[in-house]
């Protein structure tokens, strides 16, 4: 049953610049009272939703993010699903393209919007993008239609667009501008009027109950490949202790070095049960391993593709599906399966 009132918002503070105000004595940026926060934008009362609000005991920089924090994020989401209509997150720019795509991931059957959002500046700077970018993820999360929500997925607003969380990547440390969604469309466009692109939605099962996973396998490294790398520092890593999966960070289309000692090393680590994920360094693009001579080995030695995902999904995603105790056998296909929309 749907109810015919106002549409209730879940607003959680994780902490980040948007709550942020200056230290007097070191000029630093630190968290601040998220009730303040909201006496900030007095606009939010004329929003046609209900607001209420939570916020961590003790608000993060994004760079502090873990796994553990993601956790305590979907549980609180959980435990407030059925009560709101909707849930913005309030975090730090710097890491929020890998929590919502985690969030997208833990989050099985979602049948309601989880928004992440931000701000360049804190709140109370004269030129802040944060009242922007918080009205309108509010406004977004509450968009119904015939009494049940419009969205249902993880989402990034930001700079006058609404992106899939897990699709996102920041690009900028300075303009408003932060984040791209590189390989798929915006959502939806705010204007004038919002430009709701409906057929670019997420399609799920309403008949489906929500199903929330909040363990992650964080045992895994991101290698970037550069000319030049080094056998001993690779060996290294690809021994790590407890290391169970890598995304590797390759050239164009998929393109690794095709000398013997890079290679073997690769075989050696997939024998031993490491899952490898192949991703692109470019910005925008896809892996399509056997395109060139030189991704042709790495197809055959079982390398797993990471298509057009990106790295911050790519390095979630492999936390998530670790966590699954998916058979050996069976994993590359689940890598290689969309399962929130982050790849095609």
């Amino acid at each position: 049953m749907h109810s015919l009132s106002k549409p209730k918002i879940l607003l959680i503070y994780t902490g980040g610049t948007i709550g942020m105000r200056k230290d007097f004595e070191t000029g630093a940026l630190k968290a601040f009272n998220f009730s303040k926060l909201l006496h900030s934008i007095p606009e939010l009362q004329l929003l046609d939703c209900e607001i209420d609000t939570f916020s961590f005991e003790n608000p993060i920089d994004s760079s502090d993010m873990n796994p553990e924090h993601w956790a305590d994020m979907a549980r609180t989401i959980e435990k407030n699903y059925l009560d709101f209509d909707g849930f913005v997150v309030l975090h730090g720019s710097d890491t929020m393209s890998y929590s919502a795509s985690a969030l997208s991931f833990m989050f099985e059957n979602l049948s309601k919007p989880i928004i992440f959002t931000g701000s360049q500046l804190p709140i109370g700077d004269l030129r802040t993008d944060a009242k922007e970018n918080l009205i309108t993820a509010i406004q977004i999360a509450s968009l119904q239609e015939n009494g049940a929500p419009l969205i249902k997925e993880v989402c990034l607003y930001f700079e006058y667009k609404l992106y899939r969380g897990n699709r996102t990547t920041k690009i900028n440390a300075e303009h408003f501008r932060a984040f791209v969604s590189p390989n798929y469309p915006f959502l939806v466009e705010s204007g004038v009027h919002l430009k709701i692109n409906s057929d670019l939605f997420l399609e799920t099962n309403a008949e489906d109950s929500l199903k929330v996973n909040t363990h992650l396998d964080n045992n895994v490294a991101i290698i970037k490949m550069f000319p030049g790398i080094n056998k001993k520092v690779l060996t290294a890593i690809l021994n790590s202790e407890g290391l169970k999966g890598i995304v590797l960070e390759t050239y164009g289309a998929g393109n690794a070095p095709t000398e013997g000692w890079f290679l073997n090393l690769l075989q050696s680590a997939i024998n031993k049960g490491l899952y490898i994920v192949n991703v692109t360094q470019c910005a925008i693009g896809s892996v399509s391993m056997g395109q060139y001579e030189t991704s042709t080995t790495m197809k055959k030695l079982g390398i797993i593709s990471g298509k057009d995902i990106t790295t911050e999904a790519a390095i979630t995603k492999l936390m998530y599906l670790l966590a699954q105790n998916i058979p050996q056998e069976d994993f590359k296909i689940a890598f290689e399966t969309s399962l929130r929309g982050e790849m095609q």
